[in-house]
This record gives structure tokens, sequence and C-alpha cells, in this order.
């Protein structure tokens, strides 16, 4: 009630009409209105005019009163539609018989200040804004109709409320008002939608989710702009501005919200505030170039092509908005035609309308033209102006919004009346159980009987207001639509409330027409739609709506736009190409067939043929001082060894079974251990066979081949027990690896640890090896085959240090064809950098096949020269 106290506090500096009287008399500016006289009144309060002019003070004489400015033809319909639903009445048998209905009128001038002054005076019946007082004499007034803007209904409800005075509005939609403890008197004949929720909702209904807010600078448009932005979060949308305009904004407050407006991608800006409010942003858009936006506007705007100028139109083309559905009202035309400014006119406003419709002035009795604001044209009005061929025109006769529903609210009053009067059924619920008179039309009884009325209205309708006061009733979505200069109002669409919740919203998109820079549905996104393939990816520090496109990572997809995360495919499936479906994996294994399969049979075919070689020259060449001085019987033991190495890669190519898998590593691991162990004792024997020259030397107990034997057999059985304990706890097994974009036929490793043992014990044995060899050598001698082991085990250390990488870094196949690389890489570096130089010398140098020159200790000759 804070809100109406400011107001009335308002209302008392204007008391007083600057005469002192001695006797105690009610003192005030008596209100401006237009009473039509009956024997039941009903009071209106209408807005006829946009705004109010204060005079300035001089502070010697009393303030003038306030004057009003900014006549509106369509505003003024609303006025003319209670007349004519007032006329039908009184020349109607059927409702009120022997009684005249009457009215009072006063314009709220879009004023709150004016609106409460306006209730209180139309209450007290004294002309004077005065609460508390009834001095109707011949006359009973029994209901308040008005006002159009929910901003100013709200002040006149918590008036009415108090009195319990019925007040009827023919436009206010705020859906508070539906609330019956803050505003028990108030009822309306529009429907209750909740317009903020509605506009963003039809937003959704384009896929609009980035918007612009525009909202009064009031209670009304703060809390709309509330609703509007988290109903807008809610349908998945975001806000890119919301800015509060009033009509008492200065030029430099406008231009800024311009700017705003301006400087934003948004394409779709949701209004939800009067048009007066925002007639001086449009114009500004419109000087800066701006116009091409679409605009959603609620029923607070008032969709009237008189309210705006020409240039305004071209901002407002393709504008949707909402208007409370209407129905017909039947010789409201002709009733029109007899408007006229005659001196005994019946019709309030007349000369103001006059003055607006012609674009003239009318001269007071000296013949001086009144300064009338609005009009800026030296036309004197005649009266003998031709109203006829132009009343289409100037009153829109096409959308009969809110004046019908004015029309409405007559009839719900009369009809309360009805039937409190004339008693058709029953007791009329009073104490003294008779039927009532004229007398008995009170507004606390009118009050009770509208709550329970329900009528016809002559559209067929049925009429009843609910428990909220509200009378339930859809509302036509409109599209502005300016063709070659004319204004066109199309209905598109349709909101019922009373839908299922996705059918509350039907838009005919064939039938809007957008303005000049759109040819299609208008697209209004922070980031463009996200397709398949693709995930959205938030920006830090932007709404939720702006985002980036990322694509969807492999073994993922998305077959929709705007996918917020990726969908991970089955095992059995991988994402194609493009990410936007899952396909069947494609079953691999390192097969014999394929290209990379023949490349290595090929090579170990090779590579075991030129070791079986050089086994066959070892033993046809057996009793040569070479083969003799590097120990015949290892010799042999590796030649095999490395035979077997080059053929064990084999059990890695092909399908994997139980056996082959059971094999592979273990296979691998023995003969490796055998091979490397070979290498380790003939190293050995190197050394202690030069430690050993003299005769009385105690090495020379150890010559014998007891030693390698020894060496080459322990290695052998360690590694034997390693594998035996892997088969035994966690034996390898065949497998289908689905974790990559194809399902990899393998062999499970079992516990991996084993595996590592075996490599870590092999890799022992290959820097023992590759140690003793380079601690050996610099011993005397023209051939130290110390020298050669240490160059095999440098490549074979080598190989293997970088299969770890590669072998961790590689997945499906080529991890096994990795480890093939290795096998063969190694096991050539050992036969190469050991057996070659020694063949060469058996085949390609006999000459130096002698002891002399292997044991020679000149250092200026080589058996290789």
């Amino acid at each position: 009630m804070s809100r109406v106290l400011q107001v009335l506090l308002l209302l008392l500096s204007w008391l007083g009409d600057g005469q002192s009287s001695p006797g105690c008399s009610l003192q005030g500016w008596p209100m401006d209105k237009f009473s039509q006289s009956g024997d039941i009144l009903l009071g209106g309060v209408f807005v006829v005019h946009s705004g109010i002019v204060f005079q300035q003070p001089t502070f010697q004489e009393r303030p003038k009163p306030v004057s009003c400015t900014g006549f509106h033809i369509r505003y003024y319909r609303d006025v003319l539609g209670l007349m004519f639903a007032v006329d039908e009445i009184n020349n109607s048998q059927d409702l009120l018989p022997n009684i005249t209905l009457g009215f009072s009128v006063l314009d709220s001038c879009m004023s709150e200040p004016r609106a409460v002054g306006g209730v209180l005076s139309l209450m007290s019946g004294l002309g004077n804004p005065f609460p508390g007082y009834g001095c109707h004499t011949h006359s009973v007034m029994v209901g308040i109709i008005g006002d159009n803007y929910s901003f100013l209904s709200i002040p006149i409800a918590q008036i009415t409320g108090v009195f319990q005075f019925p007040q009827i509005s023919y436009g206010s939609t705020f859906a508070t008002l539906s609330n019956k403890i803050l505003f028990p008197s108030f009822f309306r004949t529009v429907p209750n939608l909740l317009q903020p929720m509605a506009l963003a909702d039809l937003a959704g209904k384009f896929s609009w989710t980035w918007v612009g807010i525009l909202v009064a600078d009031d209670d009304i448009g703060h809390q709309g702009g509330q609703i509007m932005e988290t109903r807008v979060k809610n349908n998945g949308g975001c806000i890119a501005f919301l800015e509060k305009i009033h009509l008492s904004y200065s030029g430099k407050q406008i231009r800024r919200v311009v700017d705003i407006i301006k400087k934003s991608s948004v394409n779709v800006i949701l209004m939800h505030c009067p048009d007066i409010h925002i007639k001086a942003l449009l114009e500004s858009l419109f000087d800066e170039g701006a116009s091409g936006k679409i605009f959603l506007a609620s029923d607070y705007f008032g969709l009237s092509p008189g309210d705006f100028s020409k240039k305004t139109w071209k901002v407002l083309n393709g504008t949707i908005g909402f208007i409370p559905r209407t129905g017909t009202m039947q010789g409201f035309e002709e009733f029109l035609l007899k408007l006229h400014p005659t001196g005994n006119s019946s019709y309030p406003f007349i000369r103001p309308f006059w003055e607006k419709a012609f674009s003239c002035q009318w001269t007071n009795e000296n013949s001086e033209m009144l300064n009338t604001p609005d009009i800026k044209v030296d036309v004197t009005c005649t009266g003998e102006e031709e109203l006829g061929s132009k009343v289409a025109q100037l009153f829109e006769m096409n959308d009969l919004s809110y004046t019908y529903h004015a029309y409405l609210a007559v009839y719900a009053y009369v009809h309360a009346l009805h039937s409190l009067l004339g008693c058709p059924t029953g007791s009329n619920g009073f104490f003294n159980g008779t039927c009532g008179n004229i007398n008995d039309a009170q507004h606390w009884k009118v009050f009770r009987y509208l709550k329970k009325t329900s009528f016809h209205a002559k559209s067929g309708e049925m009429m009843k207001f609910n428990a909220k006061g509200d009378l339930p009733a859809s509302s036509d979505i409109l599209n502005m639509q300016i063709l070659n200069g004319s204004f066109n109002l199309v209905k598109v669409g349709m909101i019922d409330p009373e839908a299922k919740a996705d059918e509350k919203i039907s838009v005919n998109f064939s039938a809007i027409l957008w303005n000049d820079d759109f040819l299609q549905l208008p697209i209004s996104v922070c980031s463009n739609s996200c397709q398949p393939g693709y995930r959205k990816a938030s920006l830090q520090g932007r709404p939720i709506c702006c985002y980036d496109c990322v694509p969807c990572s492999e073994g993922e997809m998305t077959n929709h736009t705007d996918a917020d995360e990726c969908t991970i495919c089955p095992s059995d499936q991988w994402s194609n190409e493009e990410r936007d479906r899952c396909v069947p994996k494609v079953l691999e294994f390192l097969s014999y067939d394929e290209p990379l399969g023949i490349m290595l049979v090929t090579t170990v075919v090779m590579l075991s043929t030129l070791t079986l070689c050089i086994l066959i020259i070892f033993i046809r060449y057996q009793e040569t001082p070479i083969i003799k001085a590097t120990n015949r019987e290892l010799s042999y033991i590796l030649l095999v060894s490395l035979i077997l190495c080059f053929l064990c890669s084999l059990v890695f190519i092909g399908q994997p079974s139980t056996f082959s898998c059971l094999l592979r590593q273990t296979f691998f691991s023995v003969v490796f251990s055998i091979c490397i162990s070979s290498v380790l004792a003939k190293t050995i024997m190197v050394i202690l066979a030069f430690k050993a020259t003299r005769l009385d030397s105690p090495l020379r107990k150890w010559l014998g081949p007891t030693i390698p034997r020894n060496v080459v057999g322990i290695c052998s059985v360690l590694q034997i027990s390693i594998c035996s304990f892997w088969l035994y706890k966690s034996p390898p097994f065949p497998m289908l690896n689905t974790k990559s974009h194809k399902i990899t036929f393998e062999c499970n490793e079992g516990q991996r640890v084993f595996f590592y043992m075996t490599l870590g014990f092999m890799g022992f044995l290959a820097m023992a090896s590759f140690l003793v060899a380079f601690l050996a050598r610099n011993l005397p001698g023209s051939f130290n085959e110390a020298k050669l082991i240490t160059f095999s085990m440098l490549v074979f250390c080598s190989v293997w240090i970088s299969f770890i990488p590669a072998y961790l870094s590689t997945s499906g196949k080529y991890t096994v064809a990795v480890q093939i690389f290795a096998i063969l890489a190694s096991s050539a570096g050992l036969l190469s950098c050991i057996f070659l130089p020694k063949c060469y010398i058996i085949l390609v140098r006999p000459d130096r096949n002698n002891r002399y020159l292997l044991s020679s200790n000149n250092k200026r000759r080589n058996v290789f020269k």
C-alpha cells in the first residue's frame, strides 16, 4: 500500500481552490470528467491522453492544475466502446428494463496520480478526489471500469479493494492482479496471461536463444524483466541485455540503450513496456540505422499504427505481439459515424478527436486559434469535415481489441445488476430475503453478484468470472506487416492458457512477414548450431548460449545438432570419420596375407637361412684356427639359438590361439636367454683365455667347457623358471581388444609383470655381457672377440631400449609388429657383429686364418688387412 500512500500524498498537494471560506467545506480541484445521467452509474477511468504537463510554479500564486497531452484516437475508441454498450443496453428490453444506465468517465492521462484521483472522484461523487465520501444524490455508482494498463490498475485496485467497490479492467494482464488477498474486488475481461512468460515461450517456439529485453522502468516492467530472464534461461536461451526504458528518460539515457542494441548481435528483442515509453527509442533506432531487429511485444505494448510515425513503422515492421481475442460489435461502426462536434454533442473528448482526425484547430469565441500542443498546423476546424470515409482507418476497425473488452465489462455489470434487481430465481442472498429494488443496487452487493454472474456475449461465447476474477480466454498472436506504406495486423497464431503445455502456443509460420532484413525466419543465436559430429564447449565468462563447436573424440559421436556431450560408441563399434554415427569395428590381427606380414615372414626366412648357412660354414671349417679360437661349442649353441630367435617371430604372426599365446612370449624369452647367456659365456672365456696364458696360472683349470655350460644352463633354467611360474600363475590367452577403433585379436599377457620380468632378466644378461666385453676390449691379440661382442651387445641393448617406448605407444597389430622387429633387429645385430667378421676371414681371407696372426701381439698388424 506504500505506493498508494505516495500517490495520495501527491493528491493532497493538489487540494484547495485558493479561496477562503468561513465555514468547513471540502476544497480542491475538480477532476475533468464526462457524465451521462442515469438511474445507475458506471464509473470509467480510461487512458485517452498519453501524458501530463506540469505548469512551472511561480511561488507567487497557487500552482495551476496539470494538463493532459498526447490525445490518442485508439484509446478514445475504448471510451466510445463503453458508450456504445450503454446505448445498446438502454435501448434493450431484455436487460434492466425501465432502468436507465449512465456513466461517468475520466481521463487518467497515463498518470498514476490522475488514475487514483479519478477513481476517488468517481467514488465520492463530488468531482474532487476525497476518499471515504459517497455523495451521489440522484443516482448510485455501482462499479468502476478501467484502467487499460496494469500499472494504472494496481493503485486503483488497492483503493477499490478497501471499500469492496468492484473494478473491471479491460486491458490489465498483470498476473498478480489475480491475487484476491491483495486485490479482492478486481475483475478483468482480458486473459490472465503471464505476458513475460508467454513472450519467452514464443521466442523458444521460434528457436531464438539469444535475445535482448526491453522493459518499462516501473514495478511491472521490473518484475516482467525478471520473469522473462528466468523463463528464457529455463528454455535454454540467454539474455544479451536487459534494459529499462521510460517516457521520462533523457536523450542521453536513450542513446545509451540505442548503443547497446547496435553493438549487440541479437536479432530479436522482447518488449514489455507501453508504447508511449518506447517511441523515442524506436525513432533513435531508425535514425542510427539499427532497424534490422525483430520485436516480440506483450499486450503491454499497443500494436496501433496511429501511435507511431512512419519512420517508426520501418523499425517495427515484422513485429509480433499479443492481443486478447476479440468478438464482434455489430453496429459499432454506425455508432462511430454519428460522431460530430455540435454544440449539444453528447460525446466526450469530441473536440480533441476532431483536431486529431482532421489536423485542424478550433478557435475560441474571439476567433483565435486555441494553442493545442498536439496540432502543428494552422488549419481551423469547422465541424463540416466528413468523417464517414475515415472511420475504418482512424479507429482501426480491423482490430477491436480492448474496446471489445471494455464493451464486455459493461455487460458484466449489467448482467450482475439484472440478477440483483430482477431476482429471477430464489433468494438474492441478502438478510431480508426480499427482492431488491433500485435502491438495493449498492456497490458491495454488485461485487457479490459479479463473482457468480455468467452470461453469453453476442458472439456466443460464455462469459463467467472464475474465483480469481478472470475471464478464461485466449490471446491472438498478431504480425505487424507494412506493405506499400500501409499498416496491417495479421493474425498468425493463438495462445490458449487452458490448453496442454505443449499446445498452448500455435503459430502459422507461413503467414508471418518479417522486416526487410529477413526474407525467412530470422536466426538469433549467440553461436551457430553445432552440427552432428561436434559438441558444444562453453566459453569462459560468456553466457551458456555462447560456445565453440568441438569435434567428438575418436570412439564418440553425435547424431543431432547442438549436442552437449558426445556419446561413446558401443564396445564393438567405432565412430566414422565424420563422428556422426557408430560403425562396426573391423577385426584385425597381424596375418600372413597382408603386406606387413609377408614382409616380416620374408625377413625371418632370409635371416634364418643366413644363420643356417653360417652354422654350416662353422661346421665345415671347425678345425680352422679362427673357429677353435671362438669356442666352437658356444658358437654352435649361439647360432642354433639365433635360428630359433628368428623363427620364434613366426609365432607372433597369424590369428592368435590358446597355444600360440602360451608359446609366444615364453618361447621368445627362453630362446633369447640361451642366446645372450651364450654370448656372456663367450665373453668370460675370452677373458680367461687371455688371463691364463702362463702354465702356472691358477685360472687354467677354468678353461674347460664347465664354465660356459654352467653359465648357459643356469641362465636358461632361471628364465625357464620365470616362464613356468608365469604360465602357472597367469597364463596368456587370446582376447578381443575393443578399446581402439578396431577390434584387435590379440594375446593378453596375463599379469604383465611376468612379461617385464623376462625382459628384465634378458636385459640383465645383455648388460652383463656388454660390461664384461667392454672391459676386455683392450686385451692383446690381433683378433680380440671381446670387441665384436661389445659392438653386438651395444646394438642389442639399443634395439631393446628403443623397443620399450615403441611397444607402449602402439596398439593392435602394430604392437606385435614392433616386437617382431625388435626380435629380428637384435638377433641380426648379434649375427652380424659376432659371426660375419669370422666368415669374412674364413671365406674371403683364408690366408689370415692361422694361429700366428690370431695370437700375434704386434698391434701394427691386423687380420682384416
